[in-house]
């Protein structure tokens, strides 16, 4: 019998599938079961147990949540539920504390590192909003707090488009603006994985053209990059502060200061699709086997 048992929930587009069936078969030569297919949108909890396809998820040694498009309200309840009575990767402090843009950046700020220029402010202080779009030279990128792909971001260059944005934020549930100074850069991002404090890979994204938006799910093309020592440095720093066991630091480089700029820090970063694996990017392997040591070590203690 095996000595450890887990539970996951991993995507499966994409090669997730794959990845998935990967991962178990190197757990399970390391005595680790694995339990599949653990969506906590069809859990329920009761009498101090929470049930997910027949599992008690409490009674768990681990779980290993990687889904980034099914993510539900009720489901992030659950996650932070679960955090405390059993380990999960990533541990939903960090995870929650990354999913949140503004949070994030302050904290990397105060640490040292270096963000865009960036202001929160209320809703209705559109005085603010016009001060800091002159200050800036007139782009300001808005940005919803909690969006990923590149969802939700508009850039505002003149007085006009922001008046434009203002009504719809005014008729949303969102209580602040937060806005983040433009850089000048060359429309590319560097895309940095880091697995328990270890650096995996390292590529890059191109904006299409006529856009700034690198997202691949924005229309951005794959870049192989080399990384430089900064910048894994960067990303090794920006991991560790934010706590996230697993990360994807988004960088580009700021061509008027002269300067490596992080732009978010990702909770589950994504591996690479086989499209993708043939046009280069093979830092796959590399990541399974950081994940399956990882997990070896959160459930042995060793």
């Amino acid at each position: 019998m095996p000595t450890h048992r887990i539970g996951m929930w991993m995507y499966q587009n994409g090669g997730g599938d794959v990845i998935q069936n990967s991962m178990i078969a190197k757990l399970q030569e390391r005595d680790i079961s694995v339990i599949t297919d653990l969506n906590l949108r069809n859990a329920t909890a009761t009498n101090g147990s929470t049930y997910c396809g027949g599992i008690i998820m409490e009674e768990l040694d681990l779980f290993f949540t990687y889904n980034a498009g099914q993510q539900t309200q009720y489901q992030l309840y659950l996650y932070e539920t679960l955090d405390r009575y059993i380990p999960i990767i990533n541990n939903y402090s960090s995870f929650s504390l990354t999913e949140d843009k503004f949070k994030t950046a302050h904290l990397l700020q105060r640490n040292g590192i270096i963000t865009p220029e960036y202001e929160l402010c209320h809703r209705n202080d559109v005085h603010t909003l016009r001060r800091i779009l002159k200050e800036w030279g007139g782009k300001i990128i808005y940005k919803p707090t909690d969006g990923w792909g590149g969802m939700g971001l508009v850039k505002i260059e003149d007085d006009a488009a922001l008046d434009m944005l203002i009504p719809f934020i005014k008729h949303t549930d969102l209580r602040h603006f937060y806005v983040e100074r433009f850089i000048d850069y060359d429309n590319t991002d560097f895309r940095v994985d880091i697995v328990d404090g270890e650096f995996i890979s390292c590529y890059g994204r191109k904006a299409p053209p006529d856009d700034w938006k690198t997202n691949i799910t924005s229309g951005g093309t794959l870049l192989l990059r080399e990384p430089t020592d900064e910048l894994i440095s960067l990303a090794k720093k920006a991991a560790k502060l934010t706590g996230l066991e697993l990360a994807g630091v988004d960088m580009i480089y700021d061509q008027e200061r002269e300067q490596y700029v992080v732009l978010e820090v990702n909770g589950i970063p994504a591996f690479a699709t086989p499209d993708q694996e043939q046009l280069g990017l093979n830092f796959n392997d590399k990541k399974i086997n950081a994940i399956v040591n990882l997990i070896e070590k959160r459930v042995t203690g060793k």
